[in-house]
């Protein structure tokens, strides 16, 4: 059982205040319960570090903490930005692309996801501005393909077509702005773009602009997936 003083020190942690703050919340009473159902201003207290959260990141949002305009932070309760460890994406997407957007404050699991080294599947659905011609299914499962500016060629990526002007792609690289850039060396370009998979983790029907907390399975899958590649 922890002492006030240690409370105190975990709650300001996970952002709650200062630890000064907290021990003066705790002397009048807002810190309630013990353990595990510990409450505070008669709220479950925020997830214990090693939490990772999933987020349908809406258009416009920028993956930073000190960017000029809105920034995907903003939709997360505000004390998660005073968190120790401090909470952060697993990568970015582009302001302009939507969809399944990680955070955690376990640098360990962070590293390993976005490790060069990583070969975590990521699926992004795109709808494009032209037709699809046909090739670019065989062009991005070559592994030959170089993108303009670089001089070492993309791993084999799957593409399911949807539409005539619409696709599934299955990458296992995070190079910057890779899918867009993808299908503009197939001689199109992409006009949407929405994440719909992470390794074992699938968006489903969470609202653009809400997060919510992995459970402890669903971390688990995501870190045992990242150990198999690795091994």
């Amino acid at each position: 059982m922890k002492t006030d003083r240690q409370l105190a020190k975990y709650l300001a942690n996970l952002g709650y205040g200062s630890r000064k703050e907290m021990e003066a919340a705790i002397q009048s009473g807002r810190v309630t319960g013990s353990g595990d159902n510990l409450r505070f201003d008669d709220e479950p207290l925020d997830p214990a570090p090693g939490m990772v959260l999933m987020m349908n990141k809406p258009a416009g949002f920028t993956c930073s903490r000190a960017d000029q305009g809105r920034l995907v932070y903003e939709l997360l309760p505000p004390r998660f930005l005073q968190r120790s460890p401090a909470l952060s994406t697993v990568g970015r997407l582009d302001a302009d692309t939507t969809g399944l957007l990680l955070f955690t404050d376990d640098g360990k699991l962070l590293h390993r996801l976005i490790s060069p080294k990583s070969s975590t599947e990521k699926t992004y659905e795109a709808t494009l501005a032209r037709p699809l011609e046909g090739h670019e299914g065989d062009l991005f499962a070559s592994g030959t393909l170089v993108l303009r500016g670089e001089d070492k060629p993309l791993l084999p990526a799957k593409l399911d077509v949807t539409g005539e002007r619409s696709a599934r792609l299955t990458i296992t690289e995070g190079r910057y702005h890779q899918v867009r850039r993808m299908f503009a060396a197939a001689g199109n370009h992409v006009e949407t773009l929405h994440r719909l998979r992470f390794g074992p983790l699938e968006l489903g029907d969470l609202p653009e602009g809400e997060w919510r907390q992995l459970k402890s399975d669903e971390i688990a899958a995501l870190g045992s997936s990242q150990l198999e590649r690795d091994t």
